[in-house]
């Protein structure tokens, strides 16, 4: 693995042996033979990071970044059917729980990070160019994932899930080139051979994936504070 020194406003060009690429603004070895990248971002966060195995990376190059792209903006808008119609925290956790089970086992807070990023929860959410529901699926994808009412939040987690397993598949388990594309679309990824310079596409892969590592330390925390009231009540 070659690596080339950083200046000062330069940013890194993570290729990955299985063709890939990752842009990140620095790296840091971490343990477990691992490099921890981290993501480009307009609001950098010490949280928006990817871990990669070091034997997966076949070089890594310093380039300076242009300016992001902003493509067509998505942003949310109301929906005349109950635009902010929610699900309860349990009928959420129970859908989510079955969408992932049907679908290679897919990490329950990965995919309530992505629902968080999408809508926010609200089952008839609807973006400017089309997407609808809880996981936005545009109509001629959900279409394909036999989805006929992207509004019926069962078969919207059921049509999201498949998809974004079916991207991560695709690239080989990367979290941030299949989330990537689940934004931009696959094409766009295939296209950049990473993460596309749209300023919203990398907006949505750092959000998702600050989300994903906030979810997973209350877990943590959560685990920790049970084990220590059980140690004080021996």
């Amino acid at each position: 693995m070659a690596v080339h020194t950083a200046s000062a406003n330069a940013a890194e060009r993570v290729f990955l042996s299985n063709g890939f690429e990752i842009e990140c603004s620095h790296s840091e070895p971490i343990p477990e033979n691992k490099l921890r990248l981290y993501l480009i971002s307009p609001n950098p966060s010490q949280d928006n990071y990817i871990d990669v195995i070091t034997t997966s990376i076949s070089n890594i190059e310093t380039f300076t970044p242009a300016p992001l792209a902003t493509p067509v903006p998505t942003a949310l808008k109301p929906d005349p059917r109950k635009a902010n119609a929610t699900l309860t925290p349990l009928e959420m956790k129970e859908l989510i729980a079955d969408a992932g089970q049907r679908h290679h086992w897919l990490d329950l807070d990965l995919l309530a990070s992505v629902i968080h990023a999408e809508s926010g929860g609200k089952v008839h959410a609807v973006s400017r160019t089309g997407a609808k529901g809880l996981m936005q699926l545009m109509p001629a994808t959900a279409s394909e994932l036999g989805v006929t009412d992207s509004f019926a939040p069962e078969q919207n987690l059921q049509g999201g899930s498949a998809y974004l397993d079916q991207l991560l598949s695709r690239y080989h388990e990367n979290l941030a080139l299949a989330l990537a594309a689940y934004n931009a679309g696959p094409a766009a990824v295939d296209r950049y051979h990473g993460i596309p310079p749209y300023r919203e596409t990398r907006n949505y892969v750092a959000r998702v994936i600050r989300e994903f590592n906030r979810r997973k330390l209350a877990v943590l925390h959560q685990i920790a504070s049970s084990s220590n009231k059980d140690l004080a009540n021996r």
